[in-house]
């Protein structure tokens, strides 16, 4: 069994999002032929529902998967647009397990999120293409831990 964990930005520009679904798709079915099983994400706007989409679909195809969600709070989608919060609440139904790390946001529960996410992974996908923020965060704590990275950005 081997883990894979996604972190990306909460924006992706309308005209990178189908050529980066296309390469997480192509990496994911790469990922699965050398034996990855468990996805983990952590549930924010953007590429990590990107992911769990990704996942979701793929596993019709390859039972096997499991998506694991590590969310930061119960009230991670409170202040989402009605839209988006019925997408969090549907990837949380599919999900195979689900953690959250506390009830409520507090300042710190983000980089908690990245942590868990990473921590037990094999491998981070990442969409990162700017050099702040908490994707930053999570792909340096990866590297730190000794976990492979692979942005996608790169790729694009």
């Amino acid at each position: 069994m081997k883990t894979c964990c996604f972190t990306g930005h909460r924006t992706v520009t309308p005209d990178c999002r189908a050529p980066l679904a296309a390469r997480l798709h192509k990496t994911l079915l790469r990922l699965i032929s050398e034996g990855f099983t468990d996805f983990r994400t952590g549930g924010a706007r953007g590429f990590d529902t990107m992911a769990a989409a990704c996942v979701l679909a793929l596993r019709e195809q390859h039972p096997h998967l499991r998506l694991h969600l590590i969310l930061p709070c119960r009230d991670q989608a409170k202040t989402w647009r009605e839209g988006e919060r019925l997408l969090w609440q549907e990837m949380i139904n599919k999900a195979d397990t689900v953690r959250f790390l506390q009830d409520a946001y507090t300042p710190g529960c983000m980089h908690a999120r990245n942590r868990a996410l990473v921590d037990g992974s094999d491998l981070c996908v990442a969409y990162l293409t700017e050099n702040c923020g908490g994707t930053l965060y999570t792909c340096s704590y990866a590297l730190k831990q000794g976990v492979r990275l692979l942005n996608l950005a790169d790729e694009l």
